[in-house]
């Protein structure tokens, strides 16, 4: 085969077979194709996009790039289940579903990403975990599903290898929004992982991926297409990402936040409630529980009767983080040296969010990334997040509690922030979370 005229093909609107897509995914794990091909041809797809076959056939065999995870020989306490998110600001769902799931009987070996953008990574809240090891070998990956009931990790070089050159190679050349190649990339790790169930949240509103409607439910109809197509029971939840969702933004707030939630020592409802749909798809869909409404119950009974965060403790002790994590998060997590309450600059009530700004507002404080190589501060970040409907004002609710390194970081933020709030009349009604359930 001749990679110029397979790529000259796609170019001009024609298809590829599944023989002829997995030489040119061979070719870009093993470095046959150069980085030029490798960019003519996911810009190629993004003109002319891939027919639902082609899209099949390429998600298979990127997954099969590198190494299948087989859990046969691993005494798991149940199915292999897992959540993807496309992502968003202040997103720490991961966190409460994965010991939620295992809690109910489920395992959950969540394979997840660092964050890049506006977008906060489920990574980089665990690496806030003192001696916590977010890429460990596959041996203790194993071993900690097994024993905890799940685990989040990094991507292994093993897994999905065309995959990581491939997005490395569409950041640069400007093909980062290619809906095939969105899918390709969620899917081929996930599959790769070895699941029997799958659950996509894909996020919707000024802090996803997806701001609009429209292109959230074309791409969650896609994924959910291309999963089943490969074999794996896949649901898609279309949920709301207008506001920051719980009330922190940033790496070790978000942890404690999470911790918070996990022993009922705080609990905001929006945050809750995604978390708990999402348990319950997942389990119904695993066949851990039967149907919607006993899956629902079981998600409860774990996050409210503490059995949630006993494997959340477990989870992070297998890890090698600390063993009192859970009882104990102040004496482990890292904290911010400045603290500033972020006024609004008039009272009124919020009418509404830039959650994007906000999210960028967390970056340019240390607390995400730009570009894949910049450093990470996992203290800083935003606490007691106001949300639309609240009333806010000088000397009253502010609109977020800024955590800094500095006080001249602080003050950008909180300009940041007035920026990103809309002061007004209350939004007519509230929005649901959980926009749409597609099966």
């Amino acid at each position: 085969m001749h990679v110029a005229e397979l790529i000259r093909r796609k170019r001009d609107g024609g298809e590829l077979t599944e023989e002829e897509l997995g030489f040119l995914v061979r070719g870009i794990a093993d470095g046959t194709l150069s980085d030029a091909q490798v960019g003519a041809l996911a810009m190629a797809i993004l003109l002319q996009g891939l027919t639902a076959e082609e899209r099949i056939a390429f998600t298979h065999h990127k997954t099969h790039s590198g190494d299948v995870l087989d859990w046969s020989d691993v005494d798991l306490p149940g199915p292999a289940l897992d959540k993807h998110s496309t992502g968003g600001v202040g997103d720490k769902v991961s966190l409460l579903l994965a010991p939620i799931v295992a809690a109910c009987g489920g395992a959950v070996p969540m394979i997840s990403g660092r964050g890049l953008g506006h977008t906060g990574g489920t990574l980089d809240k665990l690496d806030s975990i003192p001696g916590y090891d977010s890429t460990p070998d596959l041996d203790r990956f194993r071993r900690a599903v097994a024993r905890a009931g799940c685990a989040i990790v990094g991507q292994t070089e093993q897994l999905a290898p065309a995959d990581r050159r491939l997005y490395a190679i569409r950041d640069a050349t400007g093909t980062v929004e290619s809906l095939p190649l969105i899918v390709a990339s969620i899917l081929s790790k996930k599959l790769a992982a070895g699941l029997d169930a799958l659950v996509m949240d894909v996020k919707v509103g000024s802090g996803a991926f997806m701001p609009t409607r429209e292109q959230a439910d074309e791409l969650a109809r896609a994924i959910v297409e291309v999963a089943q197509g490969n074999g794996l029971a896949t649901t898609a939840m279309l949920t709301d990402m207008d506001r920051v969702l719980g009330r922190t933004a940033g790496n070790a707030l978000e942890v404690r936040e999470s911790i918070d939630e996990l022993t009922g020592a705080a609990s905001d409802p929006r945050l809750r409630e995604v978390t708990l749909a999402l348990s319950a798809e997942l389990l119904r869909l695993g066949g851990v529980e039967p149907d919607e409404d006993s899956a629902r119950a079981a998600a409860e009974r774990a996050l409210e009767g503490g059995a949630a965060a006993e494997r959340f403790a477990a989870m992070v002790a297998e890890l090698g983080g600390p063993a009192d994590l859970v009882e104990a998060p102040e004496r482990h997590l890292p904290v911010a040296p400045v603290t500033v309450v972020a006024e609004p600059s008039e009272a009124g009530v919020v009418a509404g969010v830039d959650v994007r700004a906000v999210g960028l507002a967390v970056v340019a404080l240390g607390g995400g990334r730009l570009r894949e190589s910049d450093p990470v501060d996992h203290s800083v970040g935003l606490a007691d997040v106001a949300a639309p409907g609240e009333p806010v004002g000088p000397g009253g609710r502010p609109l977020a509690r800024v955590h800094a390194a500095s006080e001249e970081s602080a003050q950008r933020a909180v300009e940041a922030l007035r920026g990103a709030y809309r002061i007004g009349d209350p939004p007519a009604e509230e929005t649901s979370i959980v926009l749409e359930v597609l099966r």
